[in-house]
C-alpha cells in the first residue's frame, strides 16, 4: 500500500490535497474535486536572498468548467503571509469538500 501512495502523490501534498504551482499562482487541491483553492501572490518582500511573501489573495473555486471563471468563485480573501493563507485555505477546502459528501 505504501508503493501505491507515494506512486500516486507526485509533488507537494499539504494536508492531503496536492499543491502546484505556476509563477504566483499556487493551486490547492485537484480538479477532480467539486472545489480548489487558488492563491496569488500579491506582493513579496526581500528577507536576505529569499522573496517572502507580504500579501496572498485567496479564492475558494468551484472546478465546474461550464462557469464563466468569475462565477466560481464561493469566497475570497486576502492574508498577510503565505502561512496564514495556507492556514485558512485547508479550512475552506475541507469544509467545502466535507459539505459534497453530506
Amino acid at each position: 500500500m505504501a508503493e501505491s501512495k507515494s506512486a500516486k502523490t507526485e509533488g507537494l501534498i499539504y494536508k492531503g490535497h496536492p499543491l502546484r504551482r505556476v509563477d504566483n499562482l499556487i493551486y490547492y487541491g485537484t480538479m477532480a474535486e467539486k472545489y480548489i483553492i487558488m492563491m496569488q501572490v500579491l506582493d513579496t518582500k526581500k528577507e536576505q536572498d529569499l522573496d517572502v511573501a507580504t500579501k496572498v489573495s485567496i479564492q475558494l473555486q468551484l472546478t465546474d468548467p461550464d462557469l464563466k471563471s468569475r462565477d466560481r468563485v464561493v469566497k475570497k480573501s486576502e492574508k498577510d503571509s503565505l502561512y496564514a493563507a495556507m492556514d485558512i485555505a485547508a479550512i475552506w477546502l475541507e469544509r467545502a469538500l466535507a459539505g459534497k459528501e453530506k
